[in-house]
């Protein structure tokens, strides 16, 4: 389920499953010019967005729900999947590709969560900039 929303009113895009990293993208660039919530942040919550997605899709196989909350000063972006394994950080191996989207995402976000569930898991991150 795709949703994506601004602080009032708030829209609500159709429901989606299986939300690929361009759809996801595409939401999020057109909330970000609906709100411009945080000016010169915008490639971050793009690059977020795009290894979120993207390692539920290659750990999870898929996007349960995806929804992007713009308030001024704050973005919450929310990625479900249908597994319950936590994401790692890898330690860096040069030889080994990939491993770095969970590090990056941490690096980008302010905030950071993961509500584990039955029926998989959902991660929170938050954005903000100072008032």
């Amino acid at each position: 389920m795709a949703q994506r929303s601004k602080a009032s009113p708030i829209p609500t895009a159709p429901p989606r499953v299986g939300i690929n990293c361009a759809e996801a993208r595409d939401i999020t660039r057109d909330v970000l010019a609906e709100t411009n919530p945080l000016p010169g942040r915008e490639q971050d919550v793009l690059t977020a967005v795009s290894e979120l997605v993207a390692n539920a899709l290659r750990h999870a196989g898929t996007v349960s729900a995806f929804n992007i909350t713009a308030r001024p000063g704050t973005i919450t972006v929310q990625v479900s999947d249908p597994s319950p394994q936590l994401p790692v950080t890898r330690l860096w191996a040069p030889a080994q590709p990939g491993g770095f989207g969970w590090r990056l995402i941490n690096q980008l976000a302010d905030t950071t969560s993961i509500n584990v569930r039955e029926d998989g898991k959902t991660i929170t991150i938050t954005f903000t900039t100072p008032c």
